[in-house]
């Protein structure tokens, strides 16, 4: 098998000496549930976490990590950053704004760092997995290290 190729995400923490492990699985065309990837990557669903990428009515962005069985409460969302209302951003700016794409998008390494908030169910977990920055591969680390290389706070941002 080929080597991985290394990702910003990946570069990031291997500068940082930071201990984290990588797992793939094939991709198609279609999109995959939270839940798939996580049966993919042989890993319990409360583990797998999404990135999603906001922005206010000026265009400022903040980067929210949630579980990727939960859905992010908008209003507490906007509240954790102090925002009036924030929405999704469109995904044709996503790889324009942060270098990645769609079900590849990982809240380290991305082109600009954004205020970032990760739920506050993260501190129940031992390790946690996020997007290494690519489709199908995913990079399992301890939560304060995520939390730390992502320079997140937590907040329950979760319905």
């Amino acid at each position: 098998m080929a080597k991985q190729k290394k990702t910003n995400a990946m570069r990031q923490l291997d500068r940082a000496k930071v201990n984290y492990e990588i797992r793939t699985f094939e991709v198609g065309e279609g999109h995959l549930e939270g839940h798939e990837v996580a049966a993919l990557i042989n890993a319990n669903s409360a583990e797998v976490y999404k990135t999603l990428v906001l922005e206010n009515a000026n265009h400022e962005h903040f980067v929210f990590v949630i579980p990727v069985t939960a859905h992010l409460d908008m209003k507490a969302a906007a509240a954790a950053v102090h925002e009036k209302k924030l929405h999704l951003m469109p995904l044709d700016d996503l790889k324009k704004v942060t270098g990645y794409i769609r079900g590849g998008c990982s809240p380290i390494g991305m082109k600009t760092h954004f205020p970032t908030v990760i739920n506050g169910t993260i501190e129940l977990l031992d390790r946690v997995f996020v997007s290494a920055g690519q489709r199908g591969v995913q990079m399992g680390l301890a939560p304060h290290d995520l939390i730390e290389m992502s320079h997140a706070e937590v907040k329950q941002v979760i319905q």
